[in-house]
């Protein structure tokens, strides 16, 4: 096989390669896309994470969320009946129950009045757990 060696084509393939390398820094600079599954696994961990702060830092029945030193993931055993809730129902006072129940039942906690729990509620229902934002 004989290469073409006259400036011209020297000229054109270093262009071309100038072009592929840019073409390549564009890649690597812009955002993956993702397949479905993918798309719906990081949509769930966003649903999760999003649960799980509103649980930590407005619900924290058990009062951790000002220590530094105790994990963010005490109630992550609760996201998921909290998420059910939210994508079936979206009943207020689902939540309020299920909240206060746990509070009482599980926690051993002494909540005395369940509208207490209202305002997490109502936050947890502000947000959107749809995985129509993973496509």
């Amino acid at each position: 096989m004989h290469a073409d060696m006259s400036p011209e084509a020297i000229t054109s393939r270093l262009r071309t390669m100038d072009e592929l390398w840019l073409l390549s820094q564009k890649l690597m600079n812009s955002k993956r896309i993702l397949n479905d599954d993918e798309a719906k696994r990081v949509r769930a961990a966003e649903i999760q994470d999003s649960i799980g702060q509103i649980l930590f830092r407005d619900w924290d029945p058990i009062g951790i969320s000002n220590d530094s030193e105790w994990p963010n993931d005490e109630y992550d055993s609760y996201i998921a009946p909290v998420y059910r809730i939210l994508s079936e129902s979206r009943s207020e006072d689902e939540l309020v129950h299920y909240l206060f129940r746990t509070e009482k039942q599980t926690m051993g906690m002494s909540c005395e009045d369940a509208e207490l729990l209202r305002p997490v509620a109502r936050k947890l229902l502000a947000l959107d757990v749809s995985f129509e934002s993973a496509k």
